[in-house]
């Protein structure tokens, strides 16, 4: 939306003095608390946390680094700004000495009122008495108190936050005394840092307490898992050796002595099946492998050969029966007699080493189904067995580790350090952070600005007041039918008036006289398909021009030629008869009730050929007088006599007479004073209208101050417009301002100074009062 300069100009104009009045309160009061202002100075000092400091020993999350995350370094500046170390820090300053902190060392002057009420007490004979701060309090608690209200003092003067991204924590303290605020802003970085340590320094603590219960409790563990291990193998025989379990060891043996008996049993079952298939064939013993191998058969062998070859020699000497061979053969067979025992002893020893071998294999078996009988029962209990090994173990491992982090911790405490460094220190500030004098000042007259601005905007918004064609006809939507200008006097004198009806005849080339000519020739072009000759002039309040507006009208339909009656419809004020300077005996109320003739009732005004239908002083005025089927008699008898009937009312939200002639005559002009009557009023008054079928003409603006319109949205309407194209001679007329205008005189239509017009009327009067200039 474009922005219209010229009404922004012209609401500056109209708001001027709320505007400046706005501007000047806010810039003298923010300049008066700039230069009453206690002088605040700021000193401030800068952390640096160390994220990645390295550690000697590796202790994991007991006493790890500060994680570098911004929810941790956020953290970190709540801590610094917390009520536990400002409290260290208040203690350590000792804080609770100093009056900026502590309240109840500063001496309380007191106030106006605190002092009537102490001169009061005295004079009434009271006992004034001194209020002691936490009288009721003991000495403990009155010092805790005390150190509560200095924390919070404090809270109030730290300021900690973070530079930007980085690590860098910026303390700022502010004092009325820069060496305090220096002294502050270092004592809370150093304290951070000695909160730090003791932190850290006492988790070692707990955790080497801990830590060395903790060991104690797993050696006993270990030592009791390990004996349940122990005596579990007693109880169940998995009793080991060499990696291997006693059963096992003596399947294995058995299962190898098995094998070196099969194949011992197997050679003797050769040796004795081949023996016994010898012998059984008939073989020699000379085949025998068995007895050849045997000394004894060898040696008998060897004598045998000795003897046969003596018996063949003795043979061959000797006769069959000599004794000596006999002998001899005898000793051959006794010979091979032993070697036949020899071979059978050879091979009963045989078959009993075969005997002997097989008892020794079964009972190797018999053995090796036992040991594997008991194994398949170490088995089962081999599986609880590793279980507790496992307990065991585990529990083991967690003592050494324990052990080792016991070790760790004891060592950490001579290695214990801060996570945060003084990067920088606190200096003495030279030059008071507070009040910023030039800047508060540039501050209050924008400020300033910014509020006489808002107020005028203020205004303009709930400004009620109607100021041009524009604004009745988009805020009211009804037709504007011109805007009557405010006639200033000429006189020189303060309070003069001048009579709007008279202004007329006397300038008819005017500003005024053409705006009225306008009226007459909205009236007259109203209704082109009837002739529109009964017109109602009223208004929403009293004081708003109709009556002069009415009068001036009805002079200018007369000096045009046209036979025009004015009828004074207001029969409390009786203005219009005042006016126009009638004092009738017989006016529109003895007419209308039959006591007098209409010709004695209308009279002609001296200033023009205009009739006047006025109202006498002594008329007694019926509740109903517009409601009676007299004067709608009335009203056609002159409708036949003149061009055009002018009636004015009273006004619509006071007089219910008003309301009935609007809705009998053919066209109703609502006039509102320009400035001075509220929308509210207006709508209110078009209501009625509606209500009683009224036809509108529309809404005539009427006293409008030229010189001041210009800054009001109303193109083509300016005074300087007007100066430049009517042209009017000037005449100068005096009339004192009484309460009461005198009779034949006629208010002004720039002020419309009723009989009981009001101071305001006066002041409003006064000081537009100055000489007019339109030609």
């Amino acid at each position: 939306m474009p922005i219209d300069f010229k009404a922004l100009v012209g609401t500056v104009y109209r708001r001027f003095w709320i505007i400046v009045t706005g501007f000047l309160v806010t810039f003298f009061l923010v300049a008066y608390m700039t230069f009453t202002q206690t002088p605040i100075y700021k000193a401030n000092s800068i952390l640096q946390l160390d994220t990645n400091k390295e550690n000697v020993i590796d202790l994991g999350s007991v006493l790890g680094g500060m994680a570098a995350s911004t929810a941790t370094i956020d953290t970190e500046v709540r801590v610094m700004g917390s009520k536990s170390l400002l409290t260290k820090v208040a203690k350590k300053l000792k804080l609770a000495e100093d009056p900026e902190f502590n309240w109840t060392l500063v001496e309380k002057k007191p106030g106006l009122v605190a002092q009537l009420k102490a001169q009061i007490r005295s004079w009434t004979g009271q006992k004034v008495t001194k209020e002691v701060p936490y009288a009721n309090l003991s000495a403990e608690e009155r010092e805790a108190a005390i150190l509560e209200s200095v924390v919070q003092t404090l809270t109030y003067k730290v300021h900690i936050s973070r530079i930007g991204t980085t690590y860098l924590i910026n303390v700022d303290v502010t004092s009325v005394s820069p060496e305090t605020a220096a002294r502050i802003a270092d004592a809370v970085a150093d304290q951070y840092r000695v909160q730090q340590l003791d932190s850290k320094l006492e988790a070692t603590r707990r955790a080497t307490a801990w830590l060395s219960e903790r060991v104690a409790g797993l050696r006993d563990e270990v030592e009791a898992k390990e004996q349940r291990v122990e005596e579990f193998r007693a109880e169940t025989g998995l009793l080991s050796a060499q990696g291997a379990t006693l059963t096992e060891q003596q399947i294995a043996y058995n299962t190898n002595q098995k094998s070196v008996l099969e194949s011992q049993l197997s050679r003797v079952r050769a040796r004795y099946q081949s023996m016994k298939r010898q012998i059984d064939s008939g073989a020699g013993i000379d085949a025998i492998a068995e007895v050849l191998d045997s000394p004894v058969i060898s040696s008998l062998k060897s004598q045998r050969a000795q003897i046969l070859r003596r018996v063949a020699e003795l043979e061959t000497t000797l006769g069959p029966a000599h004794p000596e061979l006999i002998g001899a053969r005898n000793e051959a067979a006794d010979i091979e007699r032993q070697i036949t025992a020899e071979v059978n002893r050879i091979a009963t020893n045989l078959d009993s080493e075969l005997k002997v071998a097989q008892a020794q294999i079964d009972s190797i078996n018999s053995n090796i189904g036992q040991s594997t009988a008991q194994l398949r029962g170490n088995n089962i209990n081999l599986v609880r067995l590793r279980e507790l090994e496992r307990d065991a173990e585990t529990s083991r491992v967690l003592y050494e580790e324990f052990i080792s982090r016991s070790k760790e911790t004891r060592e950490q405490d001579d290695l214990v350090q801060a996570d945060a460094n003084i990067l920088s220190t606190a200096s003495v500030p030279g030059r008071p952070s507070s009040p910023r004098k030039m800047l508060n000042l540039i501050i209050g007259g924008l400020l300033g600005g910014l509020i006489g601005g808002g107020l005028a905007l203020l205004a303009e918004i709930f400004d009620m007041k109607i100021s041009s064609a524009e604004d009745i006809e988009r805020k009211l939507g009804v037709n504007s039918i011109g805007s009557v200008p405010l006639i200033r006097s000429t006189s020189l004198l303060p309070f003069s008036q001048v009579n709007p009806a008279d202004f007329l005849v006397d300038n008819p080339l005017s500003a005024f006289s053409e705006s009225i000519r306008y009226l007459r020739a909205a009236i007259a072009f109203s209704d082109i398909d009837s002739e529109t000759k009964t017109v109602a002039v009223t208004s929403s309040l009293p004081d708003e021009g109709k009556t002069s507006l009415t009068l001036s009208l009805g002079r200018m339909s007369a000096m045009s030629g046209s036979r025009t009656l004015v009828i004074d419809g207001d029969f409390r004020r009786r203005q219009l008869t005042d006016a126009a300077g009638l004092s009738p005996e017989i006016g529109f109320i003895e007419h209308l009730f039959g006591a007098g003739q209409l010709s004695d009732a209308i009279c002609k005004d001296h200033r023009s050929m205009l009739d006047i239908l006025p109202l006498s002083k002594s008329g007694h005025v019926p509740h109903d007088v517009f409601g009676t089927r007299a004067f709608d008699d009335l009203l056609a008898r002159l409708r036949s006599m003149y061009d055009l009937i002018l009636i004015d009312t009273g006004p619509l939200l006071l007089m219910a007479e008003a309301r009935v002639v609007a809705g009998k005559v053919d066209k109703t002009i609502l006039v509102i004073r320009w400035r001075r009557s509220l929308r509210s009023a207006v709508r209110q008054s078009l209501h009625l209208l509606k209500t009683f079928n009224a036809d509108l003409l529309g809404i005539t603006l009427n006293m409008v101050d030229l010189s001041r319109r210009r800054h009001h949205k109303d193109p083509g309407s300016t005074y300087k417009a007007y100066s430049k194209y009517y042209s009017m001679e000037a005449k100068r007329s005096f009339f004192g301002w009484n309460k009461s205008p005198k009779p034949g005189s006629m208010t002004s239509s720039a002020q419309s100074i009723p009989t009981q017009a009001s101071p305001s009327d006066a002041r409003i009067s006064a000081a537009t009062s100055k000489e007019v200039s339109t030609h």
